[in-house]
């Protein structure tokens, strides 16, 4: 590639696949400069012997490893959720026009990216879907048909499968506890090593995010709008993004609603007690589960633990 076109480029989209990457550049005027298709090799020395450019990719594990490399090498690479990048293919599907799709996607300057993972945070996820996947059998081996003789059988898998969970959730406490932002998450009420960990894994210290709201409806703990004109209509949760990592907040928020005497302590009383006059005790579950998530975001991306005097003082201002 000669250093004239290299130096053009100012934008690039990169189509991942298992052997082979097809890569599409635009210059400044956004105009197409490079459409090649490169091996798995030859990506990182290309890049290498470019000068520094936004990069595009669609968010795997493999863009996740693509990304911290290519940060290295002076770029500014940045991952997309596909969803995202779909609406800006034009005419037929084909890798080219893919990797073009995605260049003009990552110049928007209302996209919203996803933060690259470290391989210890892929690790510690791996963990968690591990776990997930076994919670799950193990439920339905609960809810399996009674039949004496299967449910003999059944008790044993069961006995297995606990062994087994009970093995991973005390890696993914060993994890936690060596980890700063885990053991800050767990201040939080609600919030132990499992959720800790399955958040640190997941938005790392949560630069991806400005505010904790803005978290909160990414776990999709916020209702789903569908308002036109001048009115406002807010239906069910939206169920957004992260499933895991929204059941657990919920399971979270369960657990302090049914602990009442520490209400006080962290400071939540007032706020659960006016709440509880107005809301059914599945909506108060979600809207508790939406405000220790917006606690937690804000626990980890300003470093310090959770203070309950501060939202104390909070909730008995006048409004």
């Amino acid at each position: 590639m000669s250093q004239t076109l290299n130096a053009a480029i100012a934008v690039i989209g990169i189509d991942i696949g298992k052997n082979s990457f097809h890569v599409v550049g635009h210059d400044e005027r956004g105009a197409i400069v490079l459409r090649q298709k490169w091996s798995r090799g030859q990506v990182e020395v290309r890049f290498a012997n470019m000068p520094p450019c936004l990069i595009g990719m669609e968010a795997c594990v493999g863009a996740h490893h693509l990304s911290r490399k290519l940060n290295g090498l002076g770029h500014d690479a940045r991952l997309m959720p596909a969803k995202y990048v779909r609406p800006y293919s034009k005419g037929q599907k084909n890798d080219f026009r893919d990797a073009e799709a995605i260049a003009e996607a990552v110049q928007r300057p209302t996209m919203k990216f996803v933060a690259t993972k470290t391989a210890d945070q892929l690790d510690l996820q791996a963990l968690h879907r591990v776990r997930e996947r076994l919670v799950s059998q193990r439920t339905g081996i609960m809810l399996s048909p009674r039949m004496v003789r299967v449910i003999e059988g059944l008790a044993g898998d069961w006995r297995r499968l606990d062994e087994r969970i009970e093995g991973l959730s005390s890696e993914i406490e060993t994890v936690a506890r060596q980890d700063a932002g885990c053991e800050r998450l767990m201040s939080v009420p609600g919030i132990g090593p499992i959720i800790s960990s399955a958040m640190v894994a997941a938005i790392g210290t949560g630069d991806a995010f400005t505010k904790g709201r803005d978290f909160a409806a990414w776990l999709g703990l916020v209702p789903k709008q569908m308002s036109t004109g001048d009115r406002t209509i807010l239906g069910r949760i939206s169920k957004r993004g992260n499933r895991y990592l929204r059941v657990l907040f919920v399971q979270a928020a369960w657990v302090v609603l049914i602990k009442p005497k520490i209400w006080e302590r962290y400071g939540l009383k007032p706020w659960i007690e006016a709440a509880k006059k107005r809301l059914h005790h599945n909506v108060l579950a979600i809207a508790l589960a939406n405000k220790l998530a917006r606690i937690a975001w804000s626990v980890l991306a300003r470093g310090r633990a959770f203070e309950a005097c501060k939202l104390d003082e909070v909730a008995i201002q006048p409004a």
